[in-house]
């Protein structure tokens, strides 16, 4: 618990409470509502498949804008400075429109349930169990991230004691993700972007005024520790651990634009489940080259705040000053300490709603997939077979229930880290970067073969984890979230060499049996739509769409590099 002059606690009044229980009681409202549509598994677990693109396209970015995306990368802001643009435009957008234009039709097309599914179709049951359970353990540590720094807001707002609050915000997540399933979670979603835009927009503005414009941030900036490259994106060395620039860009290029990147965002079900939930293929490869347009500009008023708190308030002054060491804050604090000095109340309560959205909707989109997959892919598939949809239907109920539990413990393991990006990108160095290896050489090489399917899972999970064994114990030096980049490349390279060899020595599925699995053997009308009603228009061309995305990228890249 915090005391009652700490330098976090925010001096919230009424009209910033008033603020607050108004958000809360439309979320729960939300709920309740989405409640009315759900009268099967499928309503439950993926919406019926009856959402429009650009709701579908705002709830797979809002999924993503979870306390990792908000703190953390403030958090990096603080820390590195304009290099933490890379986790937008380099290592995420990219592969956002690949999963749209590419896979989500073989997704989509498949029906599927979920990612895991998808691999027990392609590889069988060893490299479907691996999957889903790799991924059930990642969602549950990820939404313990989510938790801990909701509980921390709130412990920080009313002076509740960590575990109190911890408890209290799961409550409220659990509340509208058991009554309306993935329906609850995504208009949730929909609705929590908006807050969160409309609560740190002002915040960046207010901040820049602080330091003088834009101008005024450059010349802090330079003169503090870590100077003027933390204003250029690239070469990024001290995000990537390298002292070496050319080793600095492969291993952001490689390490964090292609393997974590593509990993997170074409294999990830938090992310792909938004997409199955839309009304047809054509919108499902919409939404995430929709989500990809706010996505560019979320840095501005994610990282500027984050550094505009390293200039101007005076406790993450001397830390940063003292290398990250001493004191009663760290970066996680960044937008936090900042809101502390900058907004008056009212602007505050919004800012603190902000954050509270952001937090909901990231533990929220962990919930809703770990209970698909958990129900789906683990109960029905190995425990309990051929009950009533009524069944499951309540079973992911209660799952929802008893993930929320693991989380209040993994909440734990989240405190003990002063920057949650360095364990988040560990978390998927171990678990993302090695599927992707599997996805991506099963879709595009028929050969491989279902047993490559898991022991190259297994084999890529191993090398990360061997790797950030070999950082944490010394071994090999790779500071900042250098061991994480090169785990996740050794990951992959490892999962590709082991699948390739496994694939030579054992038996491949029979041509007939990938069809809709491999890309060279789904016909080409099955990989693309016909227009529905309301799908014409330039502006509803996937391809088209994706090409305007990824030229306004590399503008901003040439612009902030």
């Amino acid at each position: 618990m915090l005391p009652l002059d700490s330098v976090l606690r925010l001096d919230a009044t009424a009209v910033d409470y008033v603020i607050i229980a108004t958000y809360f009681v439309f979320v729960l409202g939300i709920g309740y509502l989405a409640k009315r549509a759900v009268s099967n598994s499928l309503d439950f677990f993926l919406s019926g498949r009856s959402l429009p693109a650009w709701v579908t396209g705002l709830a797979f970015i809002s999924a993503n804008l979870g306390a990792i995306e908000i703190m953390g990368m403030s958090a990096n802001g603080a820390q590195y400075g304009m290099p933490t643009v890379h986790y937008f435009w380099i290592g995420a957008i990219p592969a956002m429109l690949f999963l749209g234009v590419v896979m989500m039709p073989f997704y989509y097309g498949s029906k599927v349930r979920s990612v895991p599914e998808f691999m027990l179709r392609r590889f069988g049951k060893p490299a479907h169990l691996v999957n889903a359970i790799s991924f059930a353990v990642a969602q549950v540590l990820i939404a313990g991230v989510n938790l801990f720094l909701l509980a921390t807001i709130v412990n920080v707002l009313l002076g509740w004691p960590i575990w109190v609050s911890v408890i209290a915000a799961a409550v409220i997540v659990l509340s509208y993700i058991t009554l309306g399933g993935l329906s609850a979670a995504i208009y949730n979603e929909v609705l929590q972007f908006f807050v969160i835009v409309a609560a740190l927009l002002p915040l960046t503005i207010v901040g820049l005024h602080k330091v003088g414009g834009y101008q005024g941030l450059i010349d802090k900036v330079t003169a503090s520790k870590g100077g003027a490259e933390q204003l250029s994106a690239w070469p990024g060395n001290d995000l990537s651990g390298f002292n070496n620039s050319f080793l600095s860009v492969i291993g952001l290029v490689f390490g964090l634009g292609f393997v974590l990147s593509f990993g997170y965002w074409t294999t990830n079900f938090v992310e792909v489940q938004r997409a199955m939930a839309s009304k047809n293929m054509s919108a499902a490869r919409r939404t995430p080259i929709i989500g990809s347009f706010p996505k560019m500009f979320i840095p501005f008023i994610v990282i500027i705040p984050g550094m505009i708190a390293a200039v101007a308030v005076p406790e993450l002054q001397q830390f940063k000053q003292a290398g990250g060491t001493g004191g009663n804050v760290t970066y996680n604090d960044a937008l936090l300490l900042l809101m502390r000095d900058l907004l008056p109340n009212g602007m505050l309560g919004l800012a603190i709603t902000g954050l509270l959205a952001s937090f909901m909707a990231g533990m929220a989109a962990n919930l809703s997939s770990f209970n698909t997959v958990t129900t789906y892919d683990l109960i029905e598939r190995y425990f309990v077979k051929d009950r009533s949809d009524d069944f499951y239907l309540r079973t992911g109920r209660w799952v929802t229930v008893a993930g929320t539990v693991i989380a209040i413990g993994t909440a734990a393991i989240a405190s003990g880290y002063s920057n949650l990006m360095d364990y988040l990108q560990q978390l998927f160095s171990f678990f993302n970067a090695p599927l992707f290896a599997t996805f991506i050489l099963g879709m595009f090489w028929k050969r491989m073969t279902a047993a490559a399917g898991w022991i190259g899972l297994v084999s890529g999970t191993t090398t990360a984890v061997l790797v950030f064994i070999l950082s944490e114990t010394g071994v090999i030096n790779l500071p900042g979230q250098g061991a994480s980049f090169v785990g996740a490349g050794a990951a992959f390279v490892v999962d590709i060499l082991v699948s390739v060899v496994v694939s030579k020595v054992t038996r491949a599925k029979e041509e007939s049996e990938l069809v809709g699995l491999v890309y060279s053997l789904t016909p080409k009308e099955q990989r693309t739509e016909a227009a529905g009603e309301g799908d014409h228009g330039w502006y509803r061309k996937p391809v088209l769409l994706a090409g305007i995305s990824l030229g306004m990228v590399i503008v901003l890249n040439i612009v902030f590099g």
